[in-house]
């Protein structure tokens, strides 16, 4: 445990020199530049109280009930905005003084300690800092706030970004308190003002959510923890912080943090991945798997009771896989699954899908049930809305497997689409090591090959939206249309006005996107409020998609959009390049992007 909180010490310090830390390192400077001596503790401190607090239980507890991070971020927001306002009008102050003159204490002044207002503003930048929390702190996130290790581990994290960030708002202090002997202290005060409400806006336009993803695009070497959060010491220890044992990591190294590789395959030391498999021995044993954990609802099982894989799936071949219904990775592989499941089914195999969401209207129960019914499942499905038995399994990916034998030890995994040859030997290969006399293969139905040189995805919201020609900006906002010939390869770009926020962005008067794909089909998850039907024009290259390249949800060029589910707007012959221009009706909200 001692090297455990070395290592998240470490991390928190390195965190706080890395980039992330520049959009807050403006408004920090100015906090502990204004009032008395001891507010640049105060400030610090009451980051690091809302930082520490924000990951190990309200982070947990917002994204449990779907808010995500975004009334935090407010929150921040309008405490800077309010303290900005205040040290640019100090007679704001004095006629606050009089109703509120228990309050007044708490706002910026130039005599005194200043430490009550330095709290309250570092507690709001503390929402701020909170997304530089790097993987140490994403196990800790996982797991109860009332585990005395996990805290401990927080709680060092903080304490490691707190000691460098005290540092730089005490070098700045100097700084100003030369100004202030110069004479040029309400300059500066207003200054201080300035860069504060500067901050909130910045924030309230996403630009510091931005800034950070150029500097990953440009920079991407330049996390000063990342060697750190990789290796093989500290990752072995963040079992500690879930108590949940073994986790099951990919073989290569820079996969479990972070690739975005799509065929991960997972296997013990001195297992080879090239070499196929000849025999249940040849399966190593991975480690007791994991019971699912902090489920919902259940879904084709008797009763809709819960399975158990210590209880009623004892002595069965038990296939975990983790899936959310509007991911297209996750859809290519159901064909797969459903072949297993019939195939098998009859020998012991028992196929589990952990629907994991994505996004928030995932988590809605009769949104699931719709897509099962969509997509023909027979097998036992489980939501995973607070992703209990996602980190139980230590999984990062959408889709992955874990292949489970009758005595309930993992002994295959794998993440992504691909290798189903190899997935499907180990199936039988168990279920004849339990004794089922195995007949013939599953025959999968409608399976689609993805290409390698298709168009990446891409997000429709400004949390995770790449390629587009303009960024997307959080709030609503009016967008030109792009000019003829604008869009290169991979290119998108919106028309008109759109309400764009993190995830989700919804289409207001003349909505369009545009892009230029390369794709054999292409894919975008949709959904409308109150399930009313609105439309969506398609168009190829300019004209009315017609009904040869158009997608299985699209008649007459239109594509009517009511459930929260993943649509198909194009199906072409084969890979091609082309134009794809779509008219939004107003309140037609959009997510992702993705081409295969």
């Amino acid at each position: 445990m001692i090297v455990l909180l070395a290592f998240a010490i470490l991390a928190g310090a390195g965190t706080a020199l890395s980039p992330c830390v520049l959009p807050v390192l403006p408004a920090l400077l100015s906090a502990g530049g204004a009032g008395g001596r001891r507010r640049p503790v105060g400030v610090v401190l009451g980051l690091s109280i809302t930082f520490t607090v924000t990951i190990v239980g309200v982070a947990q507890v917002v994204d449990g009930v779907g808010l995500g991070s975004d009334p935090l971020r407010a929150l921040a927001i309008v405490v800077l905005l309010v303290f900005g306002v205040v040290l640019l009008a100090p007679q704001l102050t004095d006629r606050l003084e009089a109703p509120l003159s228990r309050l007044a204490r708490f706002g910026p002044r130039t005599r005194g300690d200043g430490f009550g207002s330095g709290v309250l503003v570092g507690g709001a930048l503390g929402f701020v800092y909170t997304p530089c929390a790097s993987p140490i702190l994403a196990a800790v996130i996982s797991v109860s706030a009332a585990s005395g290790r996990t805290i401990a581990v927080a709680i060092a994290y903080a304490a490691g970004s707190a000691v460098v960030l005290l540092a730089l708002t005490l070098g700045g202090r100097r700084l100003f308190d030369r100004v202030r002997r110069a004479g040029r202290g309400p300059v500066l005060q207003r200054g201080l003002g300035v860069v504060m409400i500067a901050t909130a806006v910045a924030i309230f336009t996403n630009l510091d959510v931005n800034f950070d993803q150029f500097i990953a695009r440009h920079i991407p070497d330049v996390n000063l923890t990342a060697s750190l959060e990789c290796s093989g010491a500290i990752t072995g220890r963040l079992h500690e912080l879930t108590g949940r044992t073994p986790k099951f990591t990919p073989a290569n190294g820079s996969a479990a943090c972070g690739s975005s590789s799509t065929a991960v395959k997972v296997a013990a030391a001195g297992a080879s991945e090239h070499t196929l498999l000849e025999g249940a021995h040849a399966l190593p044993v991975l480690g007791e798997a994991p019971e699912f954990t902090e489920t919902e609802r259940w879904f084709n099982t008797p009763g809709a009771r819960p399975l158990s894989l210590g209880g009623s799936l004892r002595g069965h071949v038990v296939l975990v896989d983790f899936w959310t219904y509007t991911c297209i990775n996750c859809i290519r592989t159901l064909p797969y699954l459903k072949a297993w499941d019939a195939a098998y089914r009859h020998d012991g195999l028992v196929v589990v899908g952990v629907e994991t969401p994505e996004f928030a209207f995932e988590r809605d129960a009769a949104n699931v049930s719709h897509a099962i019914s969509q997509f023909g499942l027979r097998y036992p499905v489980v939501q995973d809305n607070r992703m209990g038995t996602w980190n139980a399994y230590g999984n990062e990916y959408w889709p992955a497997d874990y292949l489970i034998d009758s005595s309930g030890n993992v002994r295959y995994a794998s993440a992504g689409e691909g290798d189903y040859d190899r997935t499907e030997t180990a199936i039988r290969e168990l279920l004849a090591e339990a004794g089922a006399n195995v007949g013939g293969r599953g025959q999968p139905e409608g399976v689609v090959v993805p290409s390698h040189r298709t168009t990446p995805e891409t997000y429709l919201g400004t949390a995770r939206a790449e390629g587009w020609l303009a960024a997307p900006r959080n709030g609503t906002h009016g967008y030109g249309a792009p000019a003829t010939g604008a869009l290169a390869l991979n290119q998108f770009a919106y028309s008109g006005t759109w309400s764009i926020s993190a995830q989700p962005a919804v289409a207001g008067a003349g909505a369009g996107i545009d892009v230029e794909f390369e794709a054999k089909h292409v894919y975008l998850v949709l959904s409308s409020p109150g399930e009313r039907p609105r439309p969506v024009r398609v168009l190829l290259d300019g004209r009315p998609i017609g009904a040869a390249e158009a997608g299985a949800d699209v008649h007459g060029g239109v594509v009517t959009v009511r459930h929260q589910r993943l649509y198909t707007l194009v199906s072409l012959p084969s890979d091609q390049q082309h134009r794809l221009s779509l008219r939004f009706a107003p309140g037609v909200t959009g997510y992702a992007f993705t081409f295969g």
